[in-house]
């Protein structure tokens, strides 16, 4: 038997971090969150879930029904309750006497901002849902919403859910054939979009795409337009219809649909395969129930005193989840943000906390590691002091990351909670609680109260603590998904078929010796490096330790001897100074490598880059790394945010 026939180990687990960080007594005082949630958890999961419901959502018709997974793969929770999420997100906060308290601190790249308060979000949201039905958009209708970080991205999809017509938002930055392939399979009839945004102290234009997709044949019958920057856009008269006309002309009063707890509230589409997009399908009242009880578990909120700030888009699951439904349920106040955080100058995010006071800040690792790369200098103008809570999202953040965030930007003091979920997931599965979980820089720790998680090997076995494999979660939980979008099958094979009656991520995770989670990346990123399979976070982390390196990406390469070699991209930080990039630093970094997980992670090589190919989101697109790495011409660079940086690192690598 060959060694590249040989069955397939547990993934490594090399890297081992030491630091622990509990919280503060006096943090731990003031907690939402306690030990006892675990238990009360784990005595009854179903009345666990249930109380949840109750006690952060409000019902017009109360449910009797807990879970029912007779339908496996295929769930319903709460299923005869009936509710409407608009409610809950805006008109139960005004009639508690909260209508004065302010919903958004709008934030406009160019400096331009506003102010909506609860109140005003509920007669928006009213005019535009009565907009919406004299459009002809009827409850079941589908919405496409391709916006900038505007409010009206948040009132458009608030409308939609106001009359039961689940929204498909379209990140922005997105393709006019990516648009006209999710109007497509959504087949929706209505389209909400802006004549464009702001972005790098520029207008940037969205309407154009929503012409050209739609010139390539659908069934919408309508374009709603909200005029953002000014710039001139072609007009279909008929067609296309002026927001804020429509906004005046419909009446500021409108009472929200009741629907069914599983009736659909939106599609969001998964981008980064290949083929028919995914239309990933959430309902309403389980939904609505966890991403309620995340934001206030895991971000500590209260209501009265936090400003909260998620840096996401809106065309992302984060957006949907931690800017619009768990934070307005919960009545938070927060900050929205139009722009880039380096226009007009890398200190933007941090002048926008001073300004607003934030206090609970969530952002990804990508940002966090850009800002590290910039340099201290830029937080260090303003006045961070207001933050007490940090959070991490979207990608395993490496330790060193973990601590220049806590440090820097948190002043050596605020609990970080690393979150682990997924589009497919719908809210945080796996995070610390603040309060109570003693912090490990790097790990999500421990699934949330109500959560069931595990770590699998090949043959569906959990594996003791120290080692690593597949993570699964083995119990239904009420924010999953219901399904692909028309493609029941697609959903089964796809998330359900790996180990029978447990949903696979996709994702790679290990246990350490405390049974702690750390997430490894998708299970794609594997490497096999003489037999040793090794996740490319780890060597990331790895090199992302060294006090020069603010950024790092790791592909696995073709290697005759080894089967798999280790490659790997830097990107430095500032004041690392030129020397860095020399071949003694390059070999000091491989040695550093080996140091910290072994002689076997050593990268066969190094290169030093000034920018790493990353989507709009922020995720670094390895596949086309790996394309580079093993002399082909790089791939699909048409998601990228900069596709130049390709042609940069392939000539940087044919120098090398």
């Amino acid at each position: 038997m060959s060694q590249n026939d040989a069955p397939e180990a547990d993934l490594e687990n090399l890297l081992h971090e030491t630091r622990t960080f509990p919280p503060s007594e006096e943090f731990a005082a003031q907690a939402n969150a306690t030990a006892e949630l675990y238990q009360v958890a784990a005595a009854d999961r179903g009345a666990f879930w249930a109380e949840q419901a109750r006690s952060l959502v409000s019902w017009s018709t109360e449910f009797t029904e807990g879970l029912d997974f007779s339908g496996a793969p295929v769930a319903r929770w709460f299923g005869d309750g009936r509710l409407n999420a608009a409610y809950n997100a805006v008109d139960r906060h005004v009639e508690a006497g909260h209508g004065d308290r302010v919903a958004i601190h709008f934030e406009g790249e160019p400096g331009d901002t506003r102010t909506l308060t609860y109140a005003d979000l509920k007669e928006q949201v009213s005019r535009a849902a009565n907009a919406l039905a004299d459009l002809g958009v009827a409850t079941g209708d589908r919405v496409a919403i391709y916006m900038p970080m505007i409010p009206e991205t948040i009132i458009a999809m608030l409308a939609c859910a106001r009359l039961g017509a689940p929204h498909s938002v379209v990140f922005g930055g997105f393709s006019a054939e990516a648009l006209h392939s999710r109007i497509i399979d959504a087949d929706a009839r209505v389209v909400i979009t802006a004549d464009g945004g702001y972005r790098r102290g520029k207008p940037s234009s969205l309407k154009p795409a929503v012409d050209e997709a739609l010139a390539k044949g659908t069934d919408v019958r309508h374009v709603l337009v909200v005029e953002r920057t000014g710039q001139d856009v072609d007009w279909t008269e008929g067609r296309d219809v002026r927001w804020a006309e429509a906004l005046e002309a419909a009446s500021p009063e409108h009472t929200p649909v009741e629907v069914e707890a599983e009736h659909p509230l939106y599609i969001l589409y998964t981008s980064g395969t290949t083929g028919k997009p995914k239309g990933i399908l959430h309902t309403t009242g389980g939904y609505l129930t966890q991403t309620a009880y995340t934001f206030r578990y895991v971000f500590d909120h209260k209501p009265e005193t936090d400003v909260y700030w998620c840096t996401a888009d809106v065309g992302w699951v984060t957006g949907h989840s931690y800017i619009v439904y768990g934070p307005m349920l919960n009545g938070a106040t927060q900050v929205l943000y139009e722009g880039t955080p380096d226009t007009p100058d890398k200190d933007r995010w941090w002048a926008i906390v001073e300004k607003y006071r934030v206090s609970l800040l969530y952002t990804a690792p990508t940002a966090i590691r850009a800002a590290m790369k910039w340099g201290d200098e830029y937080p260090g103008r303003h006045d961070l002091s207001s933050l007490r809570l940090l959070g991490s999202v979207g990608e395993p953040i490496n330790p060193e990351a973990w601590i220049w965030y806590r440090n820097t930007i948190g002043g050596g003091k605020t609990p970080i909670v690393d979150t682990w979920w997924q589009t497919e997931t719908g809210a945080i599965m796996i995070s610390p609680l603040p309060g109570v979980t003693a912090a490990k820089p790097g790990s999500a720790q421990v699934p949330l109260p109500g959560a069931s998680v595990d770590v699998l090997n090949d043959a569906g076995e959990s594996v003791p603590n120290g080692h690593g494999g597949y993570l699964v979660l083995t119990e239904p939980w009420p924010s999953m998904l219901r399904g692909i979008w028309g493609d029941l099958e697609r959903y089964k094979e796809t998330y359900w078929s790996r180990f029978e009656g447990m949903y696979f991520a996709g994702d790679g995770a290990k246990k350490d010796e405390d049974g702690d989670i750390w997430l490894l990346g998708r299970v794609d990123d594997v490497m096999n490096v003489s037999g040793h399979r090794l996740s490319t976070t780890e060597v990331e982390s790895a090199l992302v330790s060294h006090p020069s390196v603010a950024e790092a990406a790791v592909v696995g390469a073709k290697d005759d001897t080894t089967g798999q070699a280790v490659v790997a991209f830097v990107i430095l930080r500032a004041a690392a100074g030129e020397d860095a990039a020399g071949e003694e630093a390059v070999a000091a970094l491989r040695n550093h490598v080996a140091k910290e997980i072994g002689p076997i992670a050593k990268p066969r090589s190094i290169l030093v880059v000034s920018e790493l190919p990353k989507t709009r989101s922020g995720k670094i697109m390895r596949r086309l790394l790996k394309d580079v790495a093993e002399g082909r011409e790089a791939g699909d660079v048409t998601t990228l945010a900069d596709s130049s940086v390709m042609e940069q690192i392939t000539q940087g690598m044919k120098a090398g």
